[in-house]
């Protein structure tokens, strides 16, 4: 089960109680106080671990607790520490307060660990608390109680470029070609239910992330379908990649207004992110209509078509790509980096679109 938000209470050990005691030895007359301290509670950490994927292991455990220290002895021996709690978490979880909403920690890296709460401090024994006026005393500190905080654990996955589009667009099918990632693939919609990540290889050393999510529907900024419940997936990302099906019985227009709307309404950052568009099932439309679809489209957005370009488009039909001379240049946030009609079925365009997405991804690494 996939489990991206899960609350816990979580509390650090208590500390150990300090000990009464008095020394008992033949020979040794008036043995004095000699009762230890008490172990120290145990700590909370937080670690990140890329072999998780999933919040799901917390669904059953409420309050996490640490281990609480052990009692001193006699003998001025001080009590055992409680053992620290680690709890590990997927890389992109995020922990939260739930009284404040502050993020606490924002666990991004393998093996990056944090600590969360303090143990708490054994308590003195007797020992201390002798004086020439109370040689004697049978008084030693409880430990000190450990920490609780209520928090949240929000799981956003980290990748380079997020699939955006309607249900049945064929991002999984996407997804599924270009990368190491094998969806559910099925002829309705909302086949895919829960986020998926893919890496796209280019090359034998260079790669980079890809995320498929549930497709958006009008309104799932308010809730409706499964989009809203998902779309944090894809905050991370600097490259969005709106997936528009020329087959489909909605407009393209509608198709990529609508899909705006949805990322803009979600999150005003994420709507500034550098984006590229694809004409998703170019193999179903008759190739006498695909290249005037594709170029009145364009007109749309107020682009004009590419006559060549450095990737190894299909130039039968229409494409726009932006082509920096500069690399420090950048490219224009206002227009798509790219729109290119694609067909995973037949791979048309495949293997060109995953080098421009490289190459946007790469313009990304170098700004952030």
């Amino acid at each position: 089960m996939f489990t991206d938000s899960v609350e816990l209470t979580v509390s650090s050990g208590k500390g150990g109680q300090g000990c009464v005691a008095f020394r008992r030895e033949k020979f040794v007359l008036n043995g004095g106080p000699n009762g230890g301290d008490g172990g120290k509670g145990g700590d909370v950490w937080f670690r990140c671990d890329n072999n998780t994927h999933t919040l799901s292991h917390f669904q059953r455990k409420m309050h996490i607790k640490a281990e609480g220290g052990k009692p001193g002895e006699g003998s001025n021996m001080t009590g055992k520490s409680g053992a620290k709690k680690v709890i590990i978490v997927p890389p992109g979880t995020q922990i939260i307060d739930m009284q404040t909403g502050e993020v606490l920690f924002d666990m991004l890296k393998h093996g990056q660990e944090e600590k969360f709460l303090q143990g708490g401090k054994g308590g003195l024994g007797n020992t201390h608390f002798k004086s020439a006026t109370n040689q004697r005393p049978t008084y030693a500190q409880p430990g000190e109680k450990g920490e609780t905080r209520h928090i949240k654990l929000d799981l956003k996955l980290i990748a380079d470029v997020g699939l955006v589009g309607f249900p049945n667009v064929g991002k999984s099918t996407l997804i599924s070609t270009v990368s190491n990632a094998r969806p559910e693939i099925a002829n309705y919609e909302f086949t895919t239910l829960t986020p998926k990540l893919g890496q796209v290889n280019i090359g034998d050393f260079e790669s980079f992330i890809m995320a498929d999510i549930p497709g958006i529907i009008g309104g799932a900024h308010e809730g409706k379908g499964l989009g809203i419940k998902f779309l944090r997936h894809i905050e991370r990302t600097k490259t969005l990649l709106y997936m528009v099906d020329l087959a489909s019985y909605r407009d393209l227009k509608e198709q990529i207004e609508t899909l705006q709307d949805e990322i803009s309404s979600f999150s005003e950052k994420m709507a500034q992110n550098k984006y590229a568009i694809a004409l998703t099932r170019a193999d179903i439309v008759p190739p006498e209509e695909l290249a005037e679809l594709v170029q009145s489209f364009l007109e749309l957005l107020g682009l004009e078509a590419n006559e060549k370009s450095a990737f190894d488009f299909d130039e039968s039909i229409p494409y726009f790509i932006q082509e920096s001379a500069d690399e420090t240049l950048g490219y224009d946030r206002e227009k798509p980096y790219l729109v290119v009609p694609i067909s995973s079925a037949t791979s048309k365009n495949i293997e060109p679109l995953k080098y421009a997405l490289f190459n946007l991804v790469q313009s990304d690494r170098k700004t952030y």
